[in-house]
């Protein structure tokens, strides 16, 4: 479940790409002049944005540097407003490159959609052993096979964005590196209270979803396709997660919320745990009190967060032009590009190498005098093949969790019917 990611990914500032000298291509990729060479015809690639991907990113991330090295290359994306992504393969449209993230790359490998890309990453000599090799393992784990069927552009990243204003109005200290769940919760008590008519609270994790990633929780089995939420790794997570909201004045007064308004327009939430907020900040200039800390880790996790949450490119199995597809793989993981998007759109490269972590936001004004480095204290936790039943059943195990956090039901009977509920919906929908 993509949860805010996709809409966070929609939003992240696109840049200008700079251009690299030298007539040949520089190890790892660097973009040159274009190599000497016959004549070729235009090729137009088709690109699906399922994960989404502004005209900005397109201009700037593919299209701009594809024009240095293979001037007769370009991507247009296609209207997915208008194109559903069944509707579309169903239509036998053009179809060439596809953006997904790996939970939704999951529920659609059924539609045997995707080209196997290593022999396709040989062939272009992009080496993908310059990838962060558990961030390939996740993208091979998505499909039956252990195949490769695409490369991660963009690893998000988890963190605990804090107020200032509020911990200084309450003379709180901020929070620190290497908190846990209990510490911040504790934490989160000093801030969570009502002074002049106005109602602060201490912590907000998002959601009981966000919370289960860095445990690897999956909601259904995706080869059985059985629920598994009835557990007791569900049963610490509901537990864990009902203690942020039931420290005193610190439950939200409804379910149905913006945390990101609260955290960053209303400005009455102390603490906020997520993803990358940075687009969203850059929309708020006269919020400049907030800084972030490392995300907060499971005792038997530590320095865990999240999941690995990746941004993929792939390319389609009925595309005709499968070998311009690899060389716009080739294009968008060259050091150049990558070390541009990490400088200054604020992704984090799959790449290992440390120098686009140390590199990471210098080019951001947004980012200047903040502890940018607390989100490199962790890593991502393993993310299991999600089923194509995961969303619904996500959203069934956010009702139950919330019942339970209201004081209608136990946290059993609550696990009980969540399983029972999903597993009802699962087969009404195999019928």
């Amino acid at each position: 479940m993509k949860m805010k990611t996709g809409l966070i990914s929609m939003a992240i500032v696109s840049v200008s790409v700079l251009s690299a000298c030298g007539n040949q291509p520089a190890p790892g990729g660097a973009q040159g002049s274009p190599v000497s060479e016959k004549p070729h015809d235009p090729v137009v690639l088709k690109l699906y944005p399922g994960q989404m991907i502004t005209p900005e990113d397109m201009a700037m991330m593919i299209n701009e540097p594809l024009q240095k090295k293979y001037p007769y290359i370009t991507v247009e994306v296609i209207d997915r407003s208008k194109n559903p992504l069944d509707n579309y393969i169903a239509m036998g449209e053009q179809l060439d490159l596809i953006t997904q993230w790996n939970g939704s790359m999951s529920q659609n490998m059924d539609l045997a959609l995707f080209e196997e890309i290593t022999p396709l990453a040989q062939k272009q000599g992009l080496d993908i052993g310059r990838f962060d090799p558990q961030a390939i393992e996740t993208v091979k784990n998505i499909s039956n096979d252990g195949k490769l069927y695409g490369l991660p552009y963009n690893v998000q990243f988890n963190a605990l964005y804090y107020n200032k204003d509020i911990f200084d109005k309450f003379g709180v200290a901020y929070p620190k590196d290497g908190m846990t769940w209990e510490d911040t919760i504790e934490l989160s008590k000093k801030l969570s209270r009502t002074q002049d008519g106005t109602a602060f609270r201490g912590l907000d994790p998002e959601n009981v979803a966000r919370m289960s990633f860095p445990l690897s929780l999956n909601i259904v089995d995706a080869k059985t396709s059985k629920a598994l939420v009835n557990s007791e790794p569900y049963k610490r997570l509901f537990e864990m997660t009902n203690s942020v909201y039931s420290v005193p004045g610190n439950k939200p007064s409804k379910w149905k919320y913006s945390t990101y308004d609260a955290f960053m327009k209303e400005r009455t939430v102390g603490m906020f745990g997520t993803v990358n907020l940075f687009p969203y900040l850059a929309q708020v200039p006269d919020f400049t009190g907030w800084d972030l800390a490392q995300y907060p880790s499971y005792k038997e996790k530590p320095n865990v967060y999240g999941m690995f949450d990746l941004h993929i490119m792939a390319v389609s199995k009925t595309s005709k032009y499968k070998e311009e597809a690899a060389k716009v793989l080739e294009v968008l993981f060259s050091d150049d590009v990558q070390m541009i998007a990490t400088k200054k759109t604020g992704r984090v490269s799959a790449l290992k190498d440390p120098k686009f972590q140390q590199a990471y936001g210098a080019d951001m004004p947004l980012l200047k005098g903040k502890n940018i480095q607390s989100i490199f204290k962790s890593k991502p936790a393993p993310a299991p093949r999600l089923s194509t039943y995961y969303s619904k059943a996500s959203g069934i195990m956010t009702t139950k969790f919330q019942d339970y956090a209201d004081g209608k039901k136990d946290v059993n009977t609550a696990l009980r019917e969540a399983e029972e509920e999903i597993n009802k919906y699962i087969e009404g929908q195999k019928k």
